[in-house]
């Protein structure tokens, strides 16, 4: 059997069972628990480290402690979801023009934490920071479970330890949905690779209602089919499996349009989640691609475009070179099709430093994808780790932190 084989749904990789590089289900799960409790531990203190910076406002109430903190920005139109609902009709102003509204912001985590409040008789600032971290928990294990199917159980806690880690990880555990989102990101790219059609589009659609993130995993989802087709010769595709690989695609692109349907619906106005989404934006528009090219000239005036293409080139490299390999196409695509997105959709901003913590894959490369740990893979992790603590102690302080009167959102 030569590297790569595929055994049933299952890719191996070399010493993917037995050797020195597994240690077990029950001490993975318990190493991989312990590891990001850890974290939690240290992004704690830095959020309650930022609380004595934070002057009292309605976000977080008087005095201003870590649950006031896990409801600042986002935080907060959750908790509103949470209490009261979405508003009908969408707010607008004198004028007409949408204002910023709770229907921006997706339902399965406001959603959950008013399930999680109703049973244990929570306030919203207690049930979303504890719903964040739980899940949180989840999506860390169940990475460490994706990553060991291409690297060495020891180097799968140590990328999860650089991931959770990262500079944005405080978010993690204060009443925003990356948890959610990481946690079904994970649990679709894992079901993929198992080539579990059906769960993966019943996650797809999960996704649809937790965060805008399904457009480019129905890419990811189309490598993945295609990897499948080629693959016949050996395996061949039965016509029940080919109707779960064809809907698992088809399942993605649904899932993209179901929040804006659900708004639709709900509100009788038509463009009411996309006139939403732009009253976030400067002059209420979007417009793809094109805050991209005007923030790089303002920032790097006649060198914007080597700017730009050099970042596409360092990207391609980073998920097209060869030390990206064991990772598998299904997540080296998603590193390449969830840039693509964002660079489409998102305009360029401190959010950013948050969003990426989907980009989980560095993390992995980060410390190098080998199949068993080295000094130079410990090294390597302890490096990262530290600077994301240290850079954690800037986002809390200058992100996390309003500065009145006015400051960059996390």
């Amino acid at each position: 059997m030569t590297a790569g084989a595929t055994v049933g749904t299952r890719t191996l990789v070399p010493g993917a069972r037995g050797g020195t590089g597994r240690w077990g289900t029950a001490r993975l799960l318990v190493v991989a628990l312990l590891t990001y409790a850890a974290t939690r531990v240290v992004s704690g203190v830095l959020i309650a480290r930022a609380a004595r910076s934070q002057v009292p406002i309605g976000w977080t109430g008087d005095p201003v402690d870590y649950w006031g903190m896990t409801l600042m920005w986002d935080g907060t139109w959750y908790r509103r979801i949470a209490e009261n609902g979405y508003p009908v009709p969408i707010p607008v102003d004198a004028a007409g023009v949408t204002q910023q509204n709770e229907w921006a912001f997706y339902p399965l985590f406001p959603g959950l934490a008013r399930g999680l409040m109703a049973v244990t008789g929570l306030e919203f600032r207690y049930a979303g920071a504890v719903l964040a971290t739980i899940l949180g928990a989840a999506a860390a294990v169940l990475l460490v479970v994706l990553l060991r199917r291409h690297v060495s159980d020891g180097v799968a806690v140590l990328a999860m330890a650089v991931w959770a880690t990262y500079l944005a990880s405080p978010v993690l555990q204060i009443a925003y949905t990356e948890s959610l989102a990481m946690l079904l990101l994970v649990a679709f790219l894992l079901l993929l690779e198992q080539e579990r059609w059906w769960g993966a589009v019943a996650v797809a659609l999960l996704i649809g209602l937790s965060r805008p993130i399904a457009v480019p995993l129905g890419l990811v989802a189309l490598v993945a089919v295609v990897l499948r087709w080629r693959r016949r010769a050996q395996r061949p595709v039965g016509r029940g499996e080919w109707v779960g690989m064809l809907a698992t695609p088809v399942g993605c692109g649904i899932a993209g349009l179901v929040w804006p349907a659900v708004v639709w619906w709900v509100t009788g106005q038509r463009d009411g989640y996309t006139d939403t989404m732009a009253a976030w934006r400067a002059g209420h528009e979007i417009t793809p691609f094109v805050p991209w090219w005007t923030n790089a000239q303002y920032f790097f005036h006649d060198r914007a475009l080597v700017v730009l293409v050099v970042y596409t080139l360092a990207l391609l490299l980073l998920a097209l070179g060869p030390w990206a390999r064991p990772l598998g196409w299904v997540m080296r695509t998603w590193m390449l099709a969830y840039p693509l997105y964002l660079f489409a959709v998102q305009d360029p901003g401190t959010s950013l430093y948050r969003y990426l913590l989907l980009l989980f894959p560095a993390a992995v490369l980060g410390v190098g994808a080998t199949l068993r740990v080295t000094v130079s893979t410990v090294v390597r992790a302890a490096a990262l780790v530290g600077l994301g603590v240290a850079l954690q102690v800037w986002w809390t302080q200058e992100i996390l932190v309003l500065h009145l009167p006015a400051s960059w959102p996390p």
